[in-house]
């Protein structure tokens, strides 16, 4: 038989689905499959909050600028936890899988209003800092 005439091609271990070539995977961490852009907002996230919480601890005149720029950077991580949150929510939703698109569409509407909060600081810390 031709390989172009199977339902979908094989993978070298003998497997169907995606090849390795199509893999975006990393691993897996438990249930959840680690991508590399959840690996990267989780840095994000992590290196952005670590940030703030370290300009809380300085005490100078450059602590209200850095406290902007890092909630500026908190809040752009979040708004694109929030926009992966609509895009899974609607993939999900599509799928038929309910209770996971709103899971999924609660967990991002929390991330969308964090966002808010952290550009509303940011702009809060800029305007204190000019004065």
């Amino acid at each position: 038989m031709n390989d172009r005439f199977q339902v979908s091609r094989r993978n070298p271990d003998g497997s169907r689905g995606r090849g390795i070539t199509g893999s975006r995977r990393v691993g897996r961490i438990g249930r959840v499959e680690l991508t590399p852009t959840r690996a990267i907002l989780t840095i994000a996230v992590a290196g952005s909050v670590g940030f703030v919480a370290y300009t809380f601890t300085i005490r100078d005149a450059n602590q209200i600028p850095l406290l902007a720029a890092g909630f500026a950077v908190l809040g752009i991580v979040f708004s694109a936890l929030a926009i992966i949150g609509a895009t899974e929510t609607y993939r999900s939703a599509t799928e038929g899988r309910t209770a996971r698109a709103l899971g999924v569409a609660i967990l991002g509407g929390l991330a969308a209003v964090v966002a808010f909060a952290c550009f509303a600081g940011a702009i809060v810390g800029a305007l204190v800092a000019r004065t």
